[in-house]
């Protein structure tokens, strides 16, 4: 698929913008693998992981009333990982040493980001990820209702607890 080498490309040359740039990985939000420059790291685990910390973004800026994710950073010990939203289908991921400039790895990120949104969307179209020919929520038995449409894919669906259809019995 050409998306893969024109986002590689990309990746390379966001290394070159970037000094103390470790990585990088650019996958859909369900965490499938488009292109990656991650060294020494395990690319499908890192955009499963990154799938999975998508979702929970997802959800915490839906509960603070933040509007839709754009990015995410997590420092370690040893330096940082971003993740930047690459349009509705795609993410990025940049793993970086501890003493990068952050400034520039955002602004930098963000820029990326938005390229390969650009890329992704010109060769697989909006919305074009793993599942989109699922049918929509509505028309399986047993789906989720139409609410759900609106959830972007990779984003963890909301449980409402239910109450018990008995009465727990008592001690007695």
């Amino acid at each position: 698929m050409a998306v893969e080498t024109d986002v590689l490309d990309e990746l390379r040359r966001l290394r070159t913008r970037v000094p103390r740039l470790a990585g990088s990985l650019a996958a859909t939000v369900d965490g499938l693998v488009l292109a990656h420059d991650v060294p020494g790291t395990e690319p499908e685990g890192l955009a499963a992981l990154t799938a999975a910390a998508l979702g929970v973004a997802h959800r915490m800026t839906d509960a603070a009333g933040r509007g839709d994710f754009r990015e995410l950073l997590v420092r370690g010990g040893l330096g940082y990982i971003a993740t930047y939203a690459a349009g509705t289908t795609a993410v990025l991921t940049l793993l970086a040493d501890d003493r990068v400039n952050v400034g520039r790895l955002h602004l930098e990120g963000r820029r990326s980001g938005a390229r390969i949104a650009e890329l992704v969307d010109a060769r697989i179209g909006p919305g074009g990820g793993r599942h989109a020919d699922r049918p929509a929520a509505h028309e399986g038995a047993g789906a989720p209702g139409p609410a759900d449409r609106s959830r972007p894919i990779g984003t963890l669906p909301v449980r409402t607890p239910q109450r018990p259809a008995h009465r727990p019995r008592t001690g007695g």
